[in-house]
């Protein structure tokens, strides 16, 4: 019999949803591990993973899950604890992630790219019991910052190093090791019944209004999300997946990602980079088939591929695209230039998953986001007094299913503003609906910054750099680039006596220890800040006087003329 998860913070499913779901089929209610642990045992030397030189079999990975899962209970993790992961695309992450999975213990997805000003926020809000980090990479020292948090956050008491662990951690190669011999971790796991409904992981938001909100995934909603992604991006037995994204985000992880792959009985290869010769290299070795990558690795790929002609892509069938809009001259150059089928994914991490098909016609597949991945998916448009918006017009995107959540976790206040009063999901994204069922995504109602795949809030990065004695009054805009979609771009007013450069900013909030990607890359010092009539700065004109000045350079600080 299944335990009972903790509830506390926890938006519950309607129980006429929940029991339409599990009719419908959609839920299995079983552990979202289940139909890897059984392609275990009926194959168990086909090779799950694969990371540089090591080649991992279904049945090894499994034990080694087991193995961690039944470490962890040993050191005292129990069912429901959390523990904030950041860790580069690599085995270990697979194998920790899953062993948590078996042992009820929550991981809480972070990026590689957080630093201490979000790493100590997930942990005080997930109350979590442990960090899990690299030694360094890239010349970090995430061991070194992890340390300083858990003596920050009372709840945190262990610290689970990849790399070189020091005194008064552990190590993460350790706990990932097979079991010793006549030890047999599973059955003891298998006894603990964690419960289908309960918390799989904790994924980010893209946060509109400052850092992220905690995302609870279940291991009936989280299974099936992947599951229902696989029937429409064709992962079966013999898809090979390359991850080159941050494998802790949504899209590589779950749609289908990483997940759907092992569901399947497919392999996954881990790469911690998308540079396009080292990619093309590792798609060449393993017959890779499947790839997701965001418009910024696209780009690159293309034009890498068009001036060395590599040839080095011919397994390669399916490339999913997502993460921001592409750009349909870019997505017509796919399949000429990479003789890949181009996928559109329209997704987020709260739920809802929008996948072109593999058989759509050329105009579908060019010039759409494809259409929602499950039957039970309900989508709606409205305009801005809640209306629904005709077929053809455009609206805020509203959605329920049964792979979306019903709130945030520990978040009243924001889901007030983030879910109707009918607890549909609304998820800010200005979209229109053809005809034909396919969405067309035009922008964002939310005042969020799409660099490269990664969402800013700009209410995070206006609230950091008010901390600046020369700041008068600043707001933080999109401002469009060829390369990644979208850059910081910042506006601000000064106080009087004060000249402040754009490098000022970046380091201030370096200083702060925020992640590099969200640090602001254009600064444009005006007279006086537009207001709307309620007094909020207008942000609407800023974007239009930022398109009436042309392209401006990342790096660079723009003064008003004679100042």
């Amino acid at each position: 019999m299944a335990s009972t998860p903790t509830t506390e913070g926890l938006v519950a499913w309607p129980a006429d949803l929940a029991a339409r779901y599990r009719e419908a089929g959609y839920w299995k209610d079983e552990p979202l591990t289940a139909p890897i642990w059984r392609m275990a045992e009926q194959r168990p030397d086909r090779i799950a993973l694969i990371d540089g030189d090591t080649r991992i079999g279904y049945a090894e990975m499994c034990r080694r899950a087991d193995a961690l899962g039944a470490r962890l209970r040993e050191l005292g993790f129990e069912a429901d604890d959390r523990v904030v992961v950041q860790l580069p695309n690599t085995w270990e992450f697979v194998v920790f992630v899953l062993g948590c999975l078996r042992a009820g213990v929550i991981p809480v997805m972070a990026l590689p790219a957080h630093r201490r000003h979000e790493l100590e926020y997930l942990a005080e809000h997930s109350e979590a019991v442990a960090l899990v980090v690299p030694d360094t990479l890239r010349d970090f020292d995430h061991q070194g910052l992890a340390a300083a948090i858990r003596d920050a956050v009372p709840s945190v008491r262990d610290l689970i190093v990849l790399g070189d662990a020091r005194e008064g951690a552990i190590d993460l190669r350790e706990l990932c090791e097979p079991p010793a011999a006549g030890v047999e971790p599973a059955a003891a796991l298998e006894a603990l019944a964690v419960s289908p409904d309960a918390v799989a992981v904790f994924l980010l938001s893209g946060g509109t209004t400052g850092l992220p909100k905690l995302i609870p995934r279940s291991h009936n909603d989280y299974r099936y999300n992947a599951e229902a992604a696989n029937e429409v991006a064709g992962f079966d037995e013999e898809t090979v997946y390359l991850v080159t994204l941050p494998a802790s985000h949504n899209f590589p992880l779950a749609c289908p990602g990483l997940l759907g792959a092992l569901l399947a009985g497919g392999t996954v290869v881990m790469l911690q980079s998308p540079e396009p010769s080292r990619a093309f290299a590792m798609i060449e070795a393993h017959g890779v088939t499947h790839v997701a990558a965001v418009p910024a690795i696209v780009q690159r790929w293309i034009d890498h591929e068009e001036a060395e002609r590599t040839g080095r892509l011919s397994s390669l069938q399916v490339l999913q695209v997502g993460g921001s809009r592409l750009v349909d001259e870019l997505a017509a150059r796919v399949r000429p230039v990479l003789g890949a089928t181009l996928q559109q994914v329209f997704g987020m991490a709260e739920g809802l998953l929008n996948m072109t098909g593999l058989d759509d016609p050329d105009d579908v597949i060019i010039g759409t986001q494809g259409r929602p991945v499950s039957p039970g998916d309900r989508v709606r448009i409205v305009d801005e007094n809640g209306d629904p918006v005709p077929v053809g017009g455009r609206g805020v995107l509203h959605t329920e299913g049964p792979y979306t959540l019903r709130g945030y976790y520990r978040a009243p206040e924001h889901n007030r503003r983030s879910f109707a009063p009918d607890g549909w999901y609304i998820t800010g994204d200005i979209v229109e609906l053809r005809e034909d069922g396919n969405l067309v995504v035009q922008g964002r109602d939310k005042d969020l910054i799409n660099r490269g795949g990664e969402k800013i809030s700009g209410e995070e990065v206006e609230n950091l750099l008010y901390r600046h004695p020369g700041i008068e009054m600043n707001a933080a805009v999109a401002v469009p680039d060829p390369d990644l979609g979208e850059r910081v771009c910042v506006y601000a007013t000064l106080r009087e006596g004060h000249r402040i450069e754009l490098d000022d900013l970046r380091g201030l909030m370096r200083d702060a220890g925020v992640a590099a990607y969200k640090l602001p890359e254009v600064l444009v010092i005006v007279e006086d800040m537009p207001l709307t009539k309620i007094g909020k700065i207008d942000k609407k004109a800023l974007r239009e006087d930022l398109a009436g000045r042309g392209a401006l350079r990342p790096g660079t600080t723009h003064y008003p003329a004679g100042r």
